[in-house]
This record gives structure tokens, C-alpha cells and sequence, in this order.
């Protein structure tokens, strides 16, 4: 089934197929379960079979992991499990390093750094609820980098990966257009709207809608046309960000804007010899009508919450406007600073090894009992000295992106996707599959396929040769 949704020449089938499993997912779990494991199963020799290149796997684990939400809004537990991203992940991941026989420094000492918290708990009142909760992110994150650092895929490949993770999100986005009331019987606040996410959590609603608003610009900009078709494309990207902006989670959005930008700045400052020698789109004719969707998406939005999106954007709290409050970073933050300052206090008192794995909530003075929101300072406070050693690495992995790409574009993407995905564990620690796949995407060696010349060389050669793009 992986082949099939690989080498598919007529994409809008594979959209459609993805909306209808949004659909029935209102109606009944068994699609999206049946649907699911026939992926899986079918797949598993496809990937077998492949014993060089890590693309297959990358892209069957990519593909079912972007379930995730789809299969917690069709109410698919125990068949799927409640938090896929960070099972599947781990199992997958670890298969593809034992596989493929892979060894990968700077990320099994990420892993290590995670070990002794799991045997601290200074609460007592850690369950193994907990410890898997705030644990699996980071080790997926570590794992991930192990397995795909300088792994060579084709840029090809990578365009194939990201229509494989839009798919199921255009799932999610067929279920909370249907399941969303009419605007008239929506209580509009300046809050996350649980009601225009499909009745699920707006945060992770919106990550996943900003998500696939990037992928949608990142294909249009390269010309690798999504259904191809590139007015539906432009339909899509706006279903997209529409919905994302009701959601009044800023998160996922702003993480969308921030993707673009990066692309947009490696390209448009890109030496002219660079830009001849990697034949660089010229990315006006895209950007503008992206433009144009985002801002047309915005006033929409905008008009029909009544300017309350405007003020949402702005950090302003019915508490700020009422003026029982003032606008700092606290009430803009929406207690994420709260949360960080907590963690860091824990961590001053706890510096070397921590609070233990899933403690901090039930230590911090500052909204005790709230789960990790910002995944640096969860670091800190439950893993010590050991959790910031963690996330200088995951620094230093940033600037090796940097260093070992040359062309822009492959550049942008890579260091956009890293960016995003350190990103969003800033508003949504790492309790997703979107940072460990995102960062694990930014580590790939993105190359292209080599022209073929003779007939001779085409017998001679089992599979495309590949030529790196620096």
C-alpha cells in the first residue's frame, strides 16, 4: 500500500480517499482502524525489501504517525493507541537503527542524558503514566536524530514525505469542518475554541494545521504540485489556515509563519552564483498568492469573530481589556512564562540530576499540577544538568544544518523544519509526533537524481544514482 501511495500519478484520488476517512471517522472508528493496519501490514515487506536506503521506512513511519489526531477524534483506543506518535515512533525507530545498523554519536547521548531521571522521583507521586508521558518525546527526538542524520534521500523523496504527512492532516480537516457548529451558535473569547477544532484540543488542532500549512507552501514554491492541480493547492492551503485561525490557537499558526520565513530568507538572500547553480525557483509568483490566501484567511476570520482574532494575536485577555489585568508576557504567554519560571526555580534547587521524569508538575510553585507546556525548562527541572547538556545538543544539531547544506532551498527547508519543531516544543513541549519528526526530517542529506545518459549505465545501476546537494 506504501508503493501505491508513493507512485500514485493521480494524487486528487488521494485526497479525496483522506477527506472520506475524516468523514466516516465522525460516523464510526472501524475505517480508520481497518484503513491503518492495512497500511501497516501491506507495507512492512515494502520496507523490508529496501535494505540500502532509509526512505521507505521514513516515509511509512511519517505516514501513520501523522494519524495520530484522526485516530483520537475517531475514537480508535485500544486499537490504536491514544498518543500513536510516541509509541510507533519508538518502536519504529528503534527497528530502523537496529536495521540498518546505525550509529549515531551526538543522539545516543541525548538518550543517555534522559536515563536517570526515569529512577528520580522527589515527589513521590509519580505514576508510569507520567514518566511515558513527558519521557517518550525526548528519547523519540534523540532516536530520530540517531537514525536519520545524514541519511541520503532524494529531494524527490522529500517532496513524497510531505505529501505522505498532509494526507491524514487533510483527514483532521475534513472532521472539524464537519463537525464545527455554524459561526452563529459559537461563542467567540479570546481563548482556544474547542468548538472550531472539532470539540479536541485547539492546541494541537492548530500545530497540525500550521504544519500543513507549511508543507502546502514548501511544495508550491518547488513546483512539486500537491494534487496537482495548482488552483485546488491554493484551495487547500486556505482551508488550512482558515480553520487553523478559528481554532485561536496561536501556536501552530505562528509556527507556519515562522517556517516561511526562514525558507523565504535563505532563498531570497542567496548569492546569484548559488541561485544559478541550483537553478532556484523564482519564488515571487508563489509567495504572493500565499500572501494573499494567508491575508484573505485572516480577515475572514477576523470578520466573523468580530475583530476578536485581531485581539487574540495581540495577547489580550478578556482580564487586559475589561482592565482587571495588565498585558505582560505572563497573560500573553497564556502561563507558559509562569510554567518556565517554575521549571527553572526547580531546576536551582535540583541542578544536577533533577526532579525525576513527570515531577515537576506536582513541585513547581507556579501552576502546580499543570502538565509541561515548554519543553527547555521541563528539561531542566526534571533532568538537571544532564537535561541542559540535552538541549545544547539539540542546539549544536541546528548549526550542523547550517554547516552541511549548501543549496538555500534545501537549506531553508531543513533549517525551517528544525526551527518549527523547537518551535512548537515551546508551546506544546514535545507531547506530539510533530517535533521528533520535524527535527529528524532536518538531519536528512538531501540529494538529487543523478540523469541517466546510456542505456549501458541504466542496466549497469539497480537503483537511481544520487548526487549530493551541499
Amino acid at each position: 500500500m506504501l508503493f501505491y501511495l508513493i507512485k500514485n500519478k493521480f494524487p486528487i484520488i488521494l485526497i479525496i480517499l483522506h477527506f472520506i476517512l475524516g468523514i466516516t471517522a465522525i460516523l464510526t472508528p472501524y475505517v480508520i482502524i481497518g484503513w491503518f493496519y492495512l497500511v501497516l501490514l501491506t507495507s512492512f515487506i515494502y520496507v523490508l525489501k529496501e535494505r540500502y536506503s532509509v526512505f521507505p521506512l521514513v516515509g511509512l513511519i511519517l505516514y501513520l504517525v501523522s494519524f495520530e489526531l484522526l485516530s483520537r477524534m475517531a475514537q480508535t483506543f485500544p486499537f490504536i493507541p491514544y498518543e500513536l506518535g510516541k509509541y510507533l515512533l519508538f518502536v519504529a525507530l528503534i527497528f530502523g537503527i537496529v536495521r540498518y545498523q546505525t550509529i549515531g554519536f551526538i543522539g545516543w547521548v541525548m538518550l543517555f542524558c534522559m536515563v536517570p531521571a526515569l529512577f528520580i522521583d522527589i515527589s513521590g507521586r509519580v505514576q508510569s503514566s507520567d514518566i511515558i508521558f513527558n519521557i517518550l518525546g525526548p528519547m523519540n527526538v534523540a532516536l530520530a536524530i540517531t537514525l536519520f542524520n545524514k541519511k541520503p534521500i532524494s529531494s524527490k523523496d522529500l517532496s513524497i514525505i510531505l505529501r505522505l504527512m498532509l494526507y491524514p492532516i487533510l483527514g483532521v480537516l475534513a472532521y472539524t469542518l464537519l463537525k464545527s457548529p455554524d459561526f452563529d451558535e459559537v461563542e467567540f473569547s479570546l481563548g482556544g475554541n474547542v468548538d472550531l477544532s472539532g470539540g479536541f484540543g485547539s492546541n494541537q488542532v492548530s500545530t497540525l494545521f500550521g504544519l500543513g500549512t507549511l508543507f502546502i507552501f514548501i511544495l508550491l514554491i518547488n513546483k512539486w504540485k500537491f494534487s496537482g492541480y495548482f488552483i485546488i493547492d491554493l484551495l487547500i492551503l486556505f482551508a488550512l489556515s482558515f480553520q487553523g485561525l478559528l481554532t485561536f490557537s496561536r501556536g501552530g499558526m505562528l509556527g507556519a509563519l515562522l517556517g516561511v520565513i526562514v525558507v523565504l530568507f535563505f532563498v531570497r538572500t542567496a548569492p546569484r552564483t548559488l541561485i544559478s547553480k541550483y537553478k532556484l525557483p523564482k519564488v515571487g509568483k508563489y509567495v504572493l498568492p500565499g500572501i494573499l490566501i494567508a491575508g484573505l484567511s485572516f480577515f475572514v476570520v477576523n470578520e466573523i469573530t468580530g475583530g476578536l482574532l485581531t485581539l487574540r494575536y495581540q495577547g489580550e485577555t478578556m482580564g487586559t481589556l475589561q482592565g482587571t489585568k495588565e498585558r505582560t508576557l505572563y497573560t500573553i504567554t497564556t502561563g507558559r512564562l509562569d510554567i518556565f519560571i517554575g521549571d527553572v526555580n526547580l531546576w536551582f534547587e535540583h541542578f544536577l540530576f533533577g526532579v525525576g521524569a513527570g515531577a515537576s508538575r506536582f513541585l513547581r510553585e507556579t501552576l502546580t499540577g499543570t502538565v509541561a507546556h515548554v519543553e527547555v525548562s521541563r528539561l531542566l527541572a526534571e533532568h538537571g544538568f544532564l537535561g541542559f547538556i540535552y538541549f545544547i545538543l539539540l542546539c549544536w544539531i541546528g548549526l550542523a544544518i547550517l554547516k552541511y547544506n549548501e543549496n538555500p532551498m534545501i537549506k531553508g527547508i531543513l533549517f525551517a523544519f528544525y526551527l518549527v519543531g523547537v518551535y512548537t516544543s515551546f508551546h506544546a513541549a514535545m507531547r506530539t509526533y510533530v517535533t521528533p519528526a520535524l527535527i529528524g526530517l532536518s538531519v536528512l542529506m538531501i540529494r538529487k537524481p543523478q540523469k541517466k545518459t546510456t542505456k549501458r549505465i541504466k542496466k549497469k545501476i539497480d537503483r537511481p544514482q544520487l548526487i549530493l546537494e551541499k
